[in-house]
């Protein structure tokens, strides 16, 4: 048995961890990179294996880091089952199909303005594939092994993190390997906490957060803060917000800030299609989170609801009306945002407020990180707003959080790999796992490939 690590090794995106069970080869997670280009460009490369040798891929989640590489798995050949929870069955059919367009467009637009080296710009994959991949998912429930191949079974545990999310044990030969996924935290307002795992002989666990501890605020003390000192100097907050997760999270704390009178009755605008059907599904899964019906509605309900492009083109039309504007992507690596981008960030009476982490080499990280412009559509664009980011809304378990899910476990792991993060956090996890846990832990290098015994 082996474990090769395809992607999510010294970055938080690409993820893929290929597994050799004697005949049977099986994926878990199959993301796409994003950030820096030198990640991006892996996107394009062969994949190590035939796709269609694979078995069957498990998948943890529905977010692109970790399933928006599925489209090309399928179109180049993989035909087995993709093994997933229904929330993410769900999601994914809104999110994959919304990938494939955002890449024709973002071709299309490059084309035609000729911001680009390549002739013609290509997308990677398009809304047709991502279409015609999603006929190969298979959901199962939590808590009930499904067979993986010939010789293996999956189980899935809840998360936490989104709707839908997993923590995947696999078994095999009486040999058990457990991937994090990506931990949600303990007592979100929103989501379930992540499920304790009793024994595992080899876990895979992610460490986004590894190096950090969320700042402890009331995120709606904080949210409240942003919203008033803003609305106050006649601005506008712009929020890139992931379409799943984090816009249903940013929009129930807005929901309960205006119902307690806490921030001013200015207009909330929803301006992700995207995002408007990811909220929908979150009502249809009831008992997957720790809203109400009633809350439900009410979360959807107190945003207006942007639809076509010319009512988004008209947000822009009306700047100097304060308003707050919840738009994807979570780290202004495409869609919508970035028109809104061009419009409000040039104005230092808005704000532009993030909700969590920003992958390194994204536009998201270098505007978090002080960035006096950055380059949206062939041009660049002065940061003349101020810019935040509330890290307490984050989905992502912080390092300790993280440690406090592992001390959970009866005994330590014969190996614990520690992925899914950048370098300073996973060293940072990784020696934490070392030196409070006592575990024997190590950090992989991108295409490695370890024997588990």
């Amino acid at each position: 048995m082996f474990v090769t690590f395809l992607g999510g090794v010294g970055t938080v995106t690409g993820s893929k961890y290929l597994l050799d069970f004697g005949a049977d080869r099986v994926l878990v997670d199959c993301g796409l990179f994003q950030g820096f280009k030198q990640l991006r460009l892996r996107n394009w490369a062969p994949f190590p294996i035939a796709p269609a040798a694979l078995q069957a891929v498990v998948l943890t989640h529905a977010h692109l880091d970790h399933s928006g590489y599925l489209p090309l798995l399928v179109r180049n050949g993989f035909r087995g089952p993709i093994i997933c929870t229904e929330a993410t069955r769900d999601l994914c059919a809104i999110l994959l199909p919304d990938s494939g367009y955002l890449q024709e467009k973002d071709a299309e637009a490059a084309n035609r303005h000729g911001y680009t080296k390549h002739k013609p710009a290509l997308p990677l994959y398009t809304k047709r594939d991502a279409e015609d991949c999603l006929k190969y998912f298979r959901p199962v429930a939590f808590d009930r092994p499904q067979p993986v191949g010939k010789e293996a079974a999956v189980r899935f545990l809840v998360a936490g993190h989104i709707l839908g999310a997993a923590i995947a044990a696999i078994e095999c030969a009486g040999v058990t390997i457990v991937f994090s996924g990506d931990l949600g935290r303990p007592g979100d307002p929103t989501m379930l906490d992540p499920a304790s795992v009793g024994k595992a002989d080899y876990l895979v666990v992610e460490s986004t957060y590894g190096n950090r501890r969320h700042d402890p605020r009331d995120p709606e003390d904080a949210l409240a803060e942003v919203v008033n000192r803003t609305v106050h100097r006649g601005g506008t907050i712009l929020v890139p917000a992931f379409a799943v997760g984090r816009v249903q999270a940013v929009l129930y704390h807005l929901q309960r800030l205006k119902a307690a009178r806490r921030i001013p009755d200015v207009p909330i605008y929803l301006d992700s299609p995207m995002a408007v059907n990811a909220s929908r599904v979150f009502c249809d899964h009831l008992g997957e989170h720790r809203l109400t019906e009633a809350e439900c509605m009410a979360t959807c309900n107190v945003a207006t609801y942007v639809q076509g492009v010319e009512e988004s083109k008209a947000l822009d039309q009306n700047a100097a009306m304060p308003k707050i504007i919840v738009s994807a992507s979570g780290m202004a690596t495409g869609g919508r945002i970035l028109h809104h981008l061009k419009c409000y960030a040039t104005d230092p009476r808005n704000i532009v407020l993030f909700t969590g982490f920003q992958a390194g080499g994204t536009r998201g990280a270098a505007m978090t990180a002080g960035a006096n412009q950055v380059k949206i559509h062939g041009a660049y664009i002065p940061i003349l707003a101020e810019v935040e980011n509330l890290h307490m809304l984050s989905a992502h378990a912080d390092a300790d959080e993280i440690v406090a899910w592992l001390r959970h476990f009866e005994s330590p792991p014969r190996m614990t790999f520690v992925t899914h993060g950048e370098p300073e956090a996973s060293d940072a996890l990784r020696k934490r796992i070392d030196d409070e846990l006592g575990w024997p832990s190590r950090v992989p290098e991108h295409g490695e490939r370890d024997e588990l015994s």
